[in-house]
């Protein structure tokens, strides 16, 4: 978790939050949604399994209640930028100063570097961006958070960004955009 906070910017740090989501919670939600196909008797040392685990992790503490947690792990399964450019919030986002700066830097940073993202690449990343660009705090991690996770929003959405790339290709899962295929995608549907 360590890394995670240090990536989030210092107007957004906060103290940890219990965590009432475990990982029987998130499978349950993402069999409700059709988001899991894996059958009962699947290992538990499965990846799906390992993956479950962690979005409870990461999720859990964000999530207040059952419809925030099932939110969250919504953005996904279900990124299409063309949906997501008709929201006004994203729309104000776009128009900030250096959003577009922000949002080509990331693309070039993810396509530059096949990794997967998980808590040290979006460190990585992040500081990278501010390397690159001028902005910080809210002007650097809004774009990226719209880019993304689709979605404007506050820290909650950098750890849907760090469920991604694991989840892509589980073959057991509902299919998952990785983070090069979501960059891809949302600077076509921008420009």
């Amino acid at each position: 978790m360590g890394a995670m906070h240090a990536a989030i910017s210092d107007g957004e740090r906060a103290e940890p939050r219990e965590n009432r989501w475990t990982a029987a919670g998130v499978e349950l939600i993402l069999r409700e949604r059709g988001w899991l196909t894996a059958d009962e008797t699947a290992s538990t040392e499965s990846d799906e399994r390992k993956w479950i685990a962690r979005a409870a992790e990461l999720l859990g503490p964000q999530s207040p209640d059952r419809e925030t947690l099932a939110d969250l792990l919504s953005l996904c399964f279900h990124f299409d930028p063309v949906e997501i450019l008709r929201s006004p919030a994203s729309h104000v986002v776009l128009a900030r100063e250096g959003a577009r700066e922000v949002i080509r830097a990331l693309a070039l940073e993810l396509l530059s570097d096949a990794s997967p993202v998980d808590s040290e690449r979006f460190r990585a990343l992040i500081e990278a961006l501010k390397q690159k660009t001028i902005h910080r705090g809210r002007a650097l991690f809004h774009p990226v958070r719209l880019a993304l996770a689709g979605r404007v929003g506050e820290g909650a959405l950098d750890r849907v960004i760090l469920l991604l790339d694991s989840a892509a290709g589980l073959p057991q899962l509902a299919p998952v955009k990785c983070t090069r295929a979501r960059i891809l995608e949302f600077c076509a549907a921008v420009e």
